[in-house]
Parts: C-alpha cells; sequence; structure tokens
C-alpha cells in the first residue's frame, strides 16, 4: 500500500515546502474526499489516489511560492484545485472558489466544513456574473479556459495591483501573442513536480492601466 503521507511529505520537500503535521492531514483527509465524491460526482478524471498525490496535490503546491498573502479567487476551481490546497497553506489569507456546476461546489462546501477551512468562500455562478463587494488581489486558474478567455471573463474582479496567475501545461506561445492589449506577461515559471509527466508552467499576468502609467 503506498505511503501517501511519505510521498506527500518528500514531494513537498522537493518543492522547496515543509508541512505541518496539521497541513499533510487536512491534505490527505481533502484527497479522501475528493476520492470518495470522485465516485459520484466526477470531479477529477484521475480515478487512482496513487495518482492523486502528484497530480493534484503537488501540482497544486507547486505555485505556493508565488502566491502572495492576500484576498485570492479560484476561477473554475472544479475539485478544489488549486484553490482548497492553497487555502489549507494559507491560513492567513482569503480564498474564494468559484465554478458553475452545482455538484462541484457542492462538493467543495462539503470539504470546507469537513476540513473547518474559515477562510474559504465557494460561490455557484458563471464567473461574468460575479460581482464581489472587493476586488482581489489575486486570480488563479488550473486548465480553465485560454488565457485570453481567462483574462477577458476576470478583468471586472482585479484592480491594477492584481496579479492574473494561469498554470499550464506546455508553454501557452499561441495563447499569449492572443492577450488583450492592455495584459502583459510578467513572468513565466516552468514546474517540475515531483511524479507528474510532463510540462508544467506557471504563467503571471498583470493588466497595464492608466493608474499605473501616470
Amino acid at each position: 500500500m503506498t505511503d501517501h503521507a511519505r510521498e506527500l511529505r518528500q514531494g513537498a520537500s522537493q518543492l522547496g515546502l515543509s508541512l505541518s503535521d496539521t497541513q499533510v492531514e487536512q491534505l490527505l483527509a481533502y484527497m479522501g474526499l475528493l476520492n470518495k465524491w470522485n465516485k459520484a460526482y466526477n470531479l477529477t478524471a484521475v480515478r487512482n489516489p496513487d495518482e492523486m498525490v502528484s497530480r493534484h496535490l503537488l501540482d497544486s503546491l507547486s505555485i505556493l511560492p508565488f502566491v502572495e498573502a492576500g484576498n485570492w479567487l479560484d476561477v473554475g476551481s472544479g475539485g478544489g484545485m488549486p484553490g482548497l490546497i492553497l487555502a489549507i497553506m494559507q491560513p492567513e489569507s482569503s480564498f474564494t472558489l468559484l465554478d458553475s456546476n452545482g455538484k462541484k461546489t457542492r462538493f467543495l462546501t462539503q470539504a470546507k466544513i469537513e476540513l473547518q477551512l474559515q477562510n474559504l468562500t465557494v460561490v455557484n455562478t458563471r464567473v461574468e456574473a460575479f460581482s464581489p463587494e472587493q476586488p482581489f488581489d489575486g486570480i488563479v486558474s488550473r486548465a480553465f479556459s485560454a488565457l485570453s478567455d481567462f483574462v477577458q471573463l476576470t478583468r471586472h474582479l482585479g484592480k491594477p495591483a492584481t496579479r492574473w496567475l494561469a498554470m499550464k501545461g506546455q508553454y501557452p506561445a499561441d495563447e499569449l501573442a492572443a492577450l488583450p492589449v492592455d495584459f502583459q506577461l510578467l513572468a513565466s515559471h516552468a514546474l517540475q513536480v515531483p511524479g507528474c509527466q510532463g510540462s508544467r508552467h506557471l504563467l503571471i499576468l498583470q493588466r497595464q492601466t492608466d493608474e499605473q502609467n501616470a
């Protein structure tokens, strides 16, 4: 039987991260819930728990060094990657998980309750209809859509200092070329995710505004 706790700790260490016992317990409890609910709700195509550590937990943890403390939106959160995992790791920050699929947000709400994540808010709506009380410091997506759609659909949710973080597989040169003219690439990072085959990239974008140029 695979020792998921050991695999998680070793993988996190390779990413330069140190996990507390509580964080390991919460991450594995989340994975257990995901596996349980996945049988009925089709939350992820990954069915094997032995693959979930690398393809979900470690993949999401790989962007943690680039997630500054603040108020974050995970758009198209699905089964909670990466937003719920980031919420476990950053209890001082707040995370809103948005998805238009009611089954997925019901799962996220149950996970929030069972894991006692006070810094987590779950929203069931389409992103273009979402109107929060205040803009977000950061907006993240994992396989949500093309970059141009990602920023266009969420531009009303940001402010001049907002960072958009897009998790991608191959480096999306064509998608970057199709970005709206007021968005620019701040940084790109090739991610080495332990146990994951294939390339992983994180793209950090920001909107250029008159306020910044003044």
